[in-house]
């Protein structure tokens, strides 16, 4: 499992077969320095050595697996695990976890296959598709202890982030292009278009859709028909996508991913860290 103690840098390198991993001093991604509890002491919990699970009282919580598509971008791997690092100090009674979908370790499958107890799996993904209906609920099914929390979005918290991202551009009033992914799964496309509304209350300006794959309108027909807009990108972090938003965006302003601990200030906001939490609580009383 990928571990990261705080406190101590994490440090992207390439496996073997050139997937990113993110190296702390002593293990892998990150765990939080809680008290052991034995498989005596507690229920369907069991003591891993080099790691702690965390506990509150005589209650174990529902631990956290949050599950991330995963990315070969090394900026955009250290601020998606700066966020699930953010969660986990946020949930001190909390075991959190973190895993992949693709590209990087640990797959879902196999994280989840590691956890004992109860487990509420979050999609660090902006939207429903073939990663949430096939791939994560497809481990879960497994698992009668195991349920899986919806996808980050749309939510009003990710309008703000995205208001805020508009802000650094400076062009107060200027139309606005939300470049997502895209997907081929059609359960995707209402909850981009709830995004696309839901920014659109939050600015009180023009927003208008557009694919960067799958679908139309693409983001360079959706830029042609509004010359003077923005691009605001519908992203969590750097990788392949946001690559291809700044080639396509051309000289149009673009914003910064979701997460981006490039900045200097809010790389990882604290909407997104209350998010994941909520919906891991909203997901969570079945489990408790």
């Amino acid at each position: 499992m990928l571990a990261r103690h705080p406190g101590q840098g994490l440090h992207p390198q390439q496996d073997g077969c050139g997937r990113i991993v993110l190296f702390s001093a002593n293990s892998l991604f990150w765990v939080r320095p809680l008290p052991e509890v034995s498989t005596r002491s507690r229920r369907g919990a069991r003591s891993i050595p080099g790691t702690r699970t965390a506990y509150a009282g005589s209650m174990i919580r529902p631990a956290l697996l949050a599950v991330s598509h995963g990315t070969a971008d090394v900026d955009g791997a250290r601020a998606i695990a700066g966020l699930v690092e953010r969660v986990a100090r946020a949930l001190p009674d909390v075991a959190v976890h973190g895993a992949f979908v693709d590209v990087q370790q640990p797959d879902a499958a196999s994280a989840l296959a590691d956890i004992d107890g109860p487990v509420v799996i979050v999609p660090l993904l902006l939207s429903s598709g073939f990663h949430v209906h096939h791939d994560l609920h497809g481990v879960a099914a497994a698992r009668t202890d195991a349920v899986v929390a919806d996808p980050m979005g749309p939510d009003p918290l990710l309008a703000d982030v995205l208001a805020t991202r508009l802000d650094g551009l400076d062009r107060d009033g200027a139309p606005v292009i939300l470049a997502v992914a895209g997907s081929r799964d059609e359960r995707s496309v209402p909850d981009a278009e709830g995004m696309a509304s839901l920014l659109r209350e939050r600015i009180d300006r023009p927003v208008e859709l557009a694919y960067l794959a799958a679908r139309r309108p693409d983001l360079p027909t959706a830029l042609e028909g509004t010359p003077d807009a923005v691009v605001a990108t519908y992203l969590l972090a750097r990788g392949y996508f946001f690559d291809l938003a700044a080639r396509l965006s051309g000289e149009h302003a673009l914003t910064p991913p979701l997460l981006d601990d490039l900045l200097d200030d809010d790389g990882i906001p604290s909407a997104l860290v209350d998010l994941v939490i909520g919906r891991y609580l909203a997901a969570d009383s079945p489990l408790s």
